[in-house]
C-alpha cells in the first residue's frame, strides 16, 4: 500500500494551520509602523501623592558644642600668632583636663627672655634707688643735727653777752637768729629729700612691679599653651576661613582662638547650601527626609530651621548659594559631625495627582505633549502640566491613570496623529509684515462649543473625546 499520498493529504491542513498561527503571533509581536523600536521604552501614568522636593547635599554639625580655645591672655602679652605643634586625632574621646593640643612656645619663650632681662634691670634700678635715698636722707638728718647743735651754741653765746657791750650783745642775737634759720632750712631739706626718695622709689618700684607682672602673665600664658579639654567629649577639628580644618602646622591667632570643639552629639543638624533658584521655594518648618552617605539604608526626619537672608559665593561654585540648616528630630548615637547627608526638602505635596516622567513630556508651540500608547499605535496627546520635581511632572488634563507614555519620541513622530484638549487647540493664523511673512501655527484658545464657529481654519489635529 502506498502511504505517500495519504501523508501529503493530512500534512497540508496542519501546515496551513501552523502558518496561520505564526502569522497571527508575528502580527501582534511586530511593532507598529508608528512606533519604532527605539520608542518602546514606556512608563505608566502614576496616580497618588505627588511631592515636590529640593534635594541638596549637606554636612552634619552639632547644634551645641564646647569650644576648645588657646590661651585667652595671649594678646595681652603681645603674642599675636603661633602654630599648632601637635593635636590629638579627630574623633578622640577625652576627659575634662586632658591635653588636646600643644601650641608652639617659641613666640612666648622669646617674650619671657626679654621680660626677664627687663625685670633684672628694674631690680637693679630699684636697689640703686634704695641706696641713694638712704644716703641722701642720712646726710639730711645729719645736717639737721648739726644745725641743732649750732643753735644751742648760739643760745649760750647770747646768754654770756648779756653783760657785754651793746654791740657784742647785738652780734650774739644775730648769730642766734642765723642758727635758727639754718636749722629750719635743714629740716625743710630733710622733708624735701624724703619726698624725693619716696617718689623715686615709687617710680622704680612701679617699673619693677610691671616687669614682675609681665613675667607672671607670660608664664601663665605659656602654661596655657598646653590646650586642655574644658569638658568631656569627642574632639572635632574646626575649620579655617578657607574651609580647611585646623591641624598640625595651622596658624593660631588670639582673635580666632578655637583649636577644636567638643560637640553635643545628642543635638545634630545638617548644614547645607541651596542655590538662588531653589531657595525661593523653601520656608521654615518644611519637612526633610535625610539619608547618610555612610549608611544609605538609614532614613532620618528633619525640619528646616534656618534660611540665610544673604547669599554667598562658596569655593568651587559659580552661582550664589544660601545657607540652610535642618534640625534632625530624633537623636541618634551613630551620627558623627562631618558626615555627608542627602537632604530631600518637601516644598509642596499634592495628595491625588497624575504624574509622568519628565522625559515623556515635550514642548511644541507653547503647549506640552506626550506620546501615548493607544492600543498598538501611538498618538501625540496634548497635556496640561502642573508642578514638577527632579524626576516627574504633574499632568492635570490629557491622560488617565494607567495610560502608558513613551519616554522618547518615536522615529516617525512628525506623522503621528495629535490629540488636543478642547479649549487649548493650536490654530493656524497669518503672520503679517515683512517679506518673510507666512502662515505659521500660533497657539490660541479654541472657541467653546456653544460659541459661533471661529473664522480661523480648522485645526489639523484630530480631537479625541475624553
Amino acid at each position: 500500500m502506498n502511504y505517500v499520498p495519504l501523508l501529503k493529504q493530512h500534512w497540508r491542513p496542519v501546515a496551513a494551520a501552523s502558518l496561520l498561527i505564526l502569522a497571527t503571533v508575528a502580527w501582534y509581536a511586530w511593532p507598529s509602523s508608528s512606533a519604532s523600536a527605539d520608542a518602546q521604552l514606556v512608563a505608566p501614568v502614576k496616580s497618588g501623592e505627588f511631592k515636590v522636593l529640593v534635594t541638596t547635599t549637606g554636612e552634619l554639625h552639632a547644634r551645641k558644642f564646647v569650644q576648645v580655645t588657646g590661651p585667652a591672655g595671649a594678646q595681652s602679652v603681645q603674642v599675636y600668632q603661633t602654630k599648632i605643634s601637635s593635636i590629638v586625632p579627630e574623633g578622640t574621646l577625652v576627659k575634662e583636663g586632658d591635653v588636646i593640643a600643644e601650641l608652639d612656645r617659641q613666640p612666648v619663650a622669646a617674650k619671657v627672655a626679654d621680660v626677664t632681662l627687663s625685670l633684672q634691670k628694674a631690680q637693679a634700678d630699684f636697689t640703686t634707688a634704695q641706696l641713694d635715698s638712704a644716703l641722701n636722707l642720712a646726710q639730711a638728718r645729719e645736717d639737721v643735727r648739726t644745725a641743732e647743735f649750732a643753735l644751742e651754741e648760739k643760745k649760750l653765746a647770747r646768754e654770756q653777752a648779756k653783760y657785754e657791750a651793746p654791740t657784742i650783745k647785738r652780734q650774739a642775737e644775730i648769730d642766734l637768729e642765723k642758727a635758727q634759720r639754718a636749722l629750719e632750712q635743714s629740716k625743710r631739706n630733710l622733708t624735701t629729700k624724703t619726698k624725693q626718695a619716696i617718689a623715686k622709689m615709687s617710680s622704680v618700684g612701679a617699673d619693677l612691679g610691671r616687669q614682675q607682672n609681665s613675667l607672671k602673665n607670660l608664664e601663665t600664658v605659656r602654661d596655657q599653651f598646653s590646650v586642655r579639654a574644658p569638658a568631656p567629649g569627642m574632639v572635632i577639628y574646626v575649620r579655617e576661613w578657607n574651609g580647611k580644618k585646623k591641624g598640625v602646622g595651622s596658624q593660631w591667632q588670639p582673635w580666632d582662638p578655637s583649636v577644636a570643639t567638643l560637640p553635643d552629639l545628642t543635638q545634630m543638624e545638617s548644614e547645607t547650601y541651596v542655590n538662588e533658584v531653589d531657595v525661593r521655594k523653601l520656608s521654615l518648618g518644611q519637612k526633610v527626609q535625610i539619608s547618610l552617605d555612610a549608611d544609605p539604608t538609614k532614613k532620618l526626619n528633619g525640619t528646616v530651621t534656618h534660611i540665610a537672608n544673604v547669599g554667598e559665593q562658596r569655593p568651587n561654585q559659580d552661582s550664589k548659594v544660601f545657607e540652610v540648616k535642618i534640625d534632625i528630630a530624633t537623636p541618634d548615637t551613630t551620627l558623627r559631625p562631618g558626615m555627608t547627608t542627602a537632604n530631600a526638602i518637601e516644598v509642596a505635596s499634592v495628595q491625588r495627582a497624575l504624574s509622568v516622567p519628565l522625559e515623556a513630556v515635550v514642548s511644541d508651540g507653547g503647549f506640552s505633549y506626550v506620546f501615548k500608547k493607544d492600543g498598538r499605535s501611538v498618538v501625540r496627546q496634548m497635556v496640561e502640566t502642573g508642578a514638577m520635581n527632579d524626576n516627574e511632572i504633574i499632568v492635570r488634563r490629557g491622560v488617565e491613570a494607567g495610560d502608558r507614555v513613551l519616554l522618547t519620541p518615536p522615529a516617525d513622530h512628525a506623522s503621528v496623529q495629535t490629540v488636543v484638549i478642547p479649549g487649548l487647540q493650536p490654530v493656524t493664523a497669518p503672520v503679517a509684515g515683512g517679506d518673510t511673512a507666512k502662515n505659521s501655527k500660533v497657539p490660541t484658545p479654541a472657541p467653546r462649543p456653544a460659541a459661533a464657529p471661529a473664522a480661523a481654519p480648522a485645526p489639523a489635529a484630530v480631537a479625541k473625546k475624553n
